[in-house]
């Protein structure tokens, strides 16, 4: 089923995910159901915070990178209950955009290598598993969501006051998009 998107400014993408246990509810077909949306909304990861849920979740498959970045090939993989354990001090800018901030595409700087404790979708743990270039750039902005930081609030403060506009006009659903979006609750509504 292709799940809703949260759109910028909603709550929940505040919010730091809990973790949760191998029988959380419908974990498999929530998983499902984030692979499908995800691919419905041409994006190469998912996170939980992202489908209206405040847990360590997200998923990727980013392999819509492989010509250019040969790790990402045939890349699809589910995080649950993501740590990063270690990082290299070397990092580089890319343009990043998300689903839930559509039509603003901006560079960040990330780290290139990283180093992840987390759990597969068998429950299997995987430990300090390292994950480089591409892929780990993608990890990196997925695992924000799970610690309620969208890729905005990485940018410097006059990108932001540049594109505050933007970012109320995605917030109050003025935004050209093809799938259905959860927005922010107006303040004093219900």
């Amino acid at each position: 089923m292709i799940l809703p998107i949260t759109a910028y400014g909603h709550p929940v993408l505040k919010k730091k995910g809990e973790e949760i246990t191998k029988d959380y509810p419908g974990l498999h077909q929530l998983i499902a159901d984030m692979y499908e949306t995800m691919y419905h909304t041409n994006g190469v990861g998912l996170a939980a915070q992202q489908v209206n849920l405040a847990i360590r979740l997200f998923v990727i498959d980013a392999s819509a990178f492989a010509e250019e970045y040969p790790e990402t090939e045939g890349f699809k993989r589910v995080f649950i209950n993501a740590r990063i354990v270690a990082e290299e001090v070397e990092e580089w800018e890319k343009e990043e955009g998300c689903l839930s901030v559509p039509g603003i595409n901006e560079f960040v700087r990330r780290k290139s290598v990283v180093y992840l404790d987390y759990y597969d979708e068998d429950f299997n743990f995987h430990e300090r598993e390292r994950f480089d270039g591409m892929v780990a750039r993608v990890i990196q902005h997925e695992y924000d969501h799970n610690d309620g930081i969208v890729f905005v609030e990485r940018l410097p403060q006059f990108k932001k006051m540049l594109l505050k506009g933007k970012l109320r006009d995605i917030s109050t659903g003025k935004a050209d998009v093809a799938y259905r979006m959860i927005l922010p609750r107006k303040k004093g509504k219900r």
